[in-house]
C-alpha cells in the first residue's frame, strides 16, 4: 500500500518532440500479424494454444487448442459456448454460440517452467468475444473497456494511462492440498526475509511475469502476515487490464508450485489488513500528460493539477458510491473496508493523507496522476477501468468541481468538516453497493445494458444467498444464549 510508482518516469520521445508513455509504443509500433504468430508458433516448437477471455465476474477462463487449430484460432473462427459462461448466455440456446477474436499483441508462449507438468510448449492470446456474423459482443467486458477507451480518445485524449498496485495473500495448504488461511510468515512491510517460502515464491513471479513480458515497477511483502504486492508499470489502460488477468493466474500457478495458495480475496482473515488495488490513473493528450498544469495560479489550479485533472477527480468524487459494486463486487469486499485497515471508506480526496479514497501523489510532471485506493483486485479489471474512466469522463463533459482537498486523516474529521469537504461514506455491504449502481444512470451506460442486467443479477444471487445463510459467529453469539 506504501509503494511510490515512478508513473510515467521513463517514457520516450515521439518524432512530434512531446513525451510520450511507453504503453503508447506496445499499441503502435509492436503490432504483429497471423504470418508473424504462425511463424514464432512453429520456431518456438508450440503444441497448445490458449484462447483467454473473462467472464462478467472477472475469472479467467480458456479455450485451449492443438496444432491444426492453430491457424483456424489465429483467423478468428474459434467457436465457444457462451451460455455455459457467466454473463455470457442470451435467451435463445440455439444462438448461444460465439467466436474468440484474439489480440495478436497479447501473445506470449509461457516460460516451460510456468507449468512444469505440461507437456510441450504452451501459448495464449487474450481474445474478444463476437457473435457468429463478426459483431462485437455487447456482453464482452473487454469491449466494454474499449467502448469507454474510444469515448476518451473521441474527445481528444490518446488514452487513459494505468499503473497498478495489486495486493494479494499467501497461503500454506493443507496435507490434502486444499487452501488454508495459515502462514508461518510474521513479516510486514517491507521486511527482507520472512520465516517462510512467501519470499521465494514472490520472487519466482516477479521472475515468471518480466519473462513473459510484463513490466513492473516493485514488489514487497505487505503489512499483513501472509500479504504481498507487485507493482505493474504504467501502460494503457486496455493492456493494463490484460496485464492484471495475466497476473492473476502468474500469481496462482507460482504459488502452487511453491506448494502454497495465493488468493486475492479482499478480506481472508479477520483483525489484519486486507488487500486493495490502487490504481494510478492519467489521461494523455497529444503525448503530454494532461492532468499536469505547470503554470497555473494556485488559487485556480491547485498543486499544479490542470483543470482536467480536477474535472476528472470530481468525476471520480461524484460516481463512487454507484461504481462499488463493480471495483469491490465480493460480499467479502466490503469487510476490507472498515476503519483502521488503511482502507478507504468515505469519499474524499488528498495530495498527501492516504486514508482518502483518491490520493495525488506528490510527483509532477510527466508523473502526475490520480492514485484511486478504493479497488480490491476480486473485481474484474476490464468492468472496473471502465467505470472509473466513464466516470472521469462524465466528470469532464459536465465539468464538475471537486471540493477541497483533505490534509488530515478522513477518519477524524468532524461532522462541520465532513460537510465542508462534502464527505459521504460509501456502501458499507454490496447490497447498499448494488442499490447504489442501480441508482446510477452514469455507470450503468458505462457498463451497458447487458452487462449491467447480467452483473446485477448474479451479484444480487451472491447477496441473497449470504443473507439467508446462517454463519459461525451466529452459533457462537446466539446458539446456547437463546
Amino acid at each position: 500500500m506504501h509503494s511510490q510508482l515512478g508513473f510515467f518516469c521513463a517514457g520516450e520521445l515521439h518524432k512530434s518532440g512531446r513525451h510520450k508513455p511507453r504503453g503508447y509504443r506496445y499499441a503502435v509500433s509492436m503490432a504483429r500479424t497471423k504470418q508473424d504468430l504462425l511463424q514464432e508458433l512453429k520456431e518456438r516448437q508450440v503444441r497448445f494454444l490458449r484462447l483467454q477471455f473473462t467472464d462478467i465476474l472477472g475469472i479467467n477462463k480458456v479455450v485451449e487448442l492443438p496444432v491444426n487449430q492453430f491457424e483456424k484460432a489465429l483467423d478468428g473462427e474459434i467457436m465457444f459456448d457462451g451460455s455455459s459462461i457467466e454473463g455470457f448466455g442470451r435467451t435463445e440456446v440455439e444462438e448461444s454460440d460465439m467466436l474468440l477474436k484474439p489480440d495478436y499483441n497479447t501473445f506470449v508462449v509461457y516460460p516451460s517452467d510456468l507449468e512444469p507438468t505440461t507437456k510441450g510448449a504452451v501459448a495464449r492470446l487474450i481474445c474478444d468475444i463476437a457473435y457468429p456474423d463478426g459483431k462485437p459482443f455487447e456482453g464482452d467486458p473487454r469491449q466494454v473497456l474499449k467502448r469507454q477507451i474510444e469515448r476518451a480518445q473521441k474527445k481528444g485524449f490518446d488514452n487513459l494511462y494505468v499503473g497498478s498496485e495489486v495486493e494479494f495473500f499467501l497461503f500454506n495448504r493443507s496435507p490434502e492440498g486444499g487452501p488454508t488461511i495459515h502462514t508461518y510468515d510474521r513479516a510486514g512491510y517491507f521486511d527482507l526475509a520472512p520465516t517462510d517460502k512467501g519470499e521465494e515464491a514472490r520472487r519466482d513471479m516477479v521472475d515468471m511475469l518480466v519473462r513473459m513480458g510484463l513490466q513492473l515497477e516493485a514488489a514487497h511483502h505487505e503489512g499483513a502476515p501472509g500479504q504481498h504486492e507487485i507493482d505493474l508499470k504504467y501502460t494503457d489502460a486496455l493492456q493494463a487490464a490484460d496485464n492484471l488477468t495475466t497476473l492473476k493466474f502468474v500469481v496462482k500457478r507460482i504459488a502452487i508450485n511453491h506448494g502454497l495458495h495465493a488468493t486475492f480475496m479482499p478480506k481472508p482473515i479477520a483483525g489484519i489488513n486486507g488487500s486493495g488495488l490502487h490504481f494510478h490513473l492519467s489521461l494523455f493528450k497529444n503525448g503530454e500528460n494532461a492532468f499536469y498544469e505547470p503554470k497555473g495560479k494556485l488559487e485556480v489550479w491547485p498543486h499544479q493539477l490542470s483543470k482536467t485533472a480536477l474535472q476528472f477527480i470530481a468525476g471520480l468524487f461524484e460516481h463512487a458510491e454507484g461504481m462499488a459494486a463493480i471495483t469491490n463486487p465480493l460480499v467479502n469486499s466490503y469487510k476490507r473496508l472498515t476503519p483502521g485497515y488503511e482502507a478507504p471508506t468515505s469519499v474524499a480526496w488528498s495530495v498527501s493523507h492516504r486514508s482518502a479514497m483518491i490520493r495525488v501523489p506528490k510527483r509532477r510532471g510527466t508523473g502526475t496522476r490520480a492514485e484511486f485506493r478504493f479497488p480490491d483486485p476480486s473485481c474484474n479489471p476490464y468492468l472496473a477501468l471502465a467505470v472509473i474512466l466513464g466516470a472521469g469522463l462524465e466528470g469532464i463533459e459536465s465539468n464538475l468541481t471537486p471540493p477541497p482537498p483533505i490534509e488530515r486523516d478522513v477518519y477524524e474529521l468532524s461532522v462541520r468538516d465532513r460537510r465542508k469537504y462534502r464527505v459521504s461514506e460509501m456502501p458499507g455491504t454490496l447490497h447498499e453497493a448494488l442499490e447504489a449502481l442501480q441508482k446510477n444512470r452514469v455507470i450503468r451506460a458505462a457498463l451497458g445494458e447487458q452487462i449491467y442486467k447480467d452483473f446485477l443479477h448474479a451479484k444480487q444471487v451472491e447477496w441473497n444467498s449470504y443473507r439467508i445463510a446462517v454463519h459461525q459467529w451466529e452459533l457462537d453469539q446466539y446458539l446456547a444464549e437463546y
